[in-house]
């Protein structure tokens, strides 16, 4: 019997109403008591790392899931993690990022209302989640949700109350999941054991500017003590504003003076070119300038997390930037 480490660390499905609102109260032991059948598919073992709002999740707490997996991971089969849903597809990322190329599943899934709730979605959601964890062809890092397996670096929330709350973007599901039948979509093959890369460090100065009209420029400048890299959500398929110089001269300051700058859309689908319209095209070939494409901007944060924790050199950082991890890219650059 394969043997699966469960990873507790609090989110909706482990909440209780207080006074104050849902807050995490269940252990990890009474979420896994709470689900029919799960300890008779595999040796679960449960491990309470944490009892949080997702909220609060942040890069550090990312890397004491990235230690316990590692610390376990050569006796276990296989990993699932019950995470808040708010901020998940941020540690979905994260954690591909952190443990590359891995042939044991690392699994990520939660609830929009909590286990005690008459009509939660936790359950199915548990033991949907160790099916697929259980599966030999399941590899690398996943959300499984509502019968849906998605990449992690594709995942995005886009519901906040539906049990349909995730989405895969630009990248088509891992797989279906019906009863206890696993139906892929996206077969890909196992890495070798031997193909397991860990990594340590995360940067976490990197700052996500969405343009709106009239946004002022001079927030480049108010940012740059702070962080090392901006995120810049534009206008439809690349559109920066240029009814003055403002932004040009920012953008190029920024960039010049040694800091990054990933340039995305705010529409959530088809990704973004700097190529197609004049009001991008000037940003399109400087080296400090990277167009993240079709990536998911929870993906482009954790990316560029762990790049800069890797490196600061510019032309390293777009080396690694282009490279396809996970599915975050369809193509590398």
């Amino acid at each position: 019997m394969k043997k699966i480490l469960m990873i507790a660390t609090g989110g909706t499905i482990a909440s209780k109403e207080t006074e104050e609102g849902l807050a995490p109260a269940m252990t990890g032991e009474e979420l896994a008591e709470s689900v029919p059948g799960i300890k008779d598919k595999c040796c679960l073992t449960v491990l309470q790392l944490m009892n949080i709002d997702s909220t609060n999740m942040r890069p550090r707490l990312w890397m004491m899931m990235r230690d316990t997996i590692i610390e376990h991971y050569d006796n276990y089969d296989g990993f699932v993690i019950l995470h808040g849903t708010d901020t998940m597809a941020y540690t979905a990322a994260a954690l591909s990022y952190l443990i590359q190329d891995s042939p044991k599943p690392i699994v990520l899934t939660g609830s929009q209302k909590p286990m005690g709730n008459p009509y939660t979605d936790a359950k199915i959601n548990i033991y949907q989640s160790i099916l697929y964890a259980l599966d030999g062809n399941s590899h690398d890092v996943s959300i499984v949700f509502n019968g849906k397996a998605i990449a992690g670096t594709r995942a995005r929330k886009q519901r906040t109350r539906s049990f349909d709350a995730f989405e895969s973007m630009n990248f088509p599901y891992l797989a279906i999941i019906h009863d206890d039948r696993i139906l892929r979509y996206y077969a890909a093959s196992s890495p070798a054991p031997e193909s397991l890369k860990t990594y340590t460090n995360l940067n976490d100065r990197v700052f996500v500017l969405k343009l709106t009209p009239e946004v002022k420029a001079d927030i480049f400048s108010l940012l740059e003590n702070h962080y090392d890299v901006i995120i810049l959500e534009t206008f439809g398929i690349g559109g920066i504003p240029e009814y003055d110089d403002s932004f040009e001269k920012a953008i190029f300051s920024w960039v010049n003076s040694g800091k990054s700058l990933a340039v995305t859309t705010q529409v959530p689908e088809e990704g973004c070119d700097l190529e197609v319209y004049k009001v991008g095209k000037k940003y399109s070939e400087h080296p400090g300038i990277l167009q993240a494409a079709d990536m998911t901007t929870e993906a482009i944060v954790a990316k560029m997390m762990w790049i800069l924790g890797q490196t600061n050199e510019q032309n390293e950082i777009r080396k690694l930037f282009y490279k396809t991890i996970n599915h975050d890219r369809l193509f590398e650059s």
